[in-house]
């Protein structure tokens, strides 16, 4: 059906930033929302931020002013520009599609390591 492929997750220090990249495959059409949630360990699962292939964004508050959101259409990409980075963002990040009555999918998640 559909694949989503994660990239750019690692280590870094405090105040630092990491861009996530992931590129979904398959039956993708052109009407879907793609986002970032992540999990922290002994937490649920939690929306970061999403996109429609529209443009219209939404973040948790916990992100806004520090992360951004952004796609490529044309290479079925998303992207998480992280910036000043805090150790409470530490967690899996993963990467989601949702194609509406099509279904939602996700990535198998990358780990984001934010260190004092």
């Amino acid at each position: 059906q559909v694949q989503l492929v994660e990239s750019g997750g690692g280590l870094v220090q405090a105040g630092g930033s990491l861009r996530l990249s992931c590129t979904a495959s398959g039956s993708i059409f052109s009407d879907n929302v793609m986002g970032w949630y992540r999990q922290a360990p002994g937490k649920q699962r939690e929306l970061v931020a999403v996109i429609s292939s529209g443009g219209t964004t939404n973040y948790a508050d916990s992100v806004k002013g520090r992360f951004t959101i952004s796609r490529d259409n044309a290479k079925n990409t998303v992207y998480l520009q992280m910036n000043m980075l805090k150790p409470e963002d530490t967690a899996v990040y993963y990467c989601n599609i949702n194609l509406f009555f099509r279904g939602k999918y996700w990535g198998q998640g990358t780990q984001v390591t934010v260190s004092s």
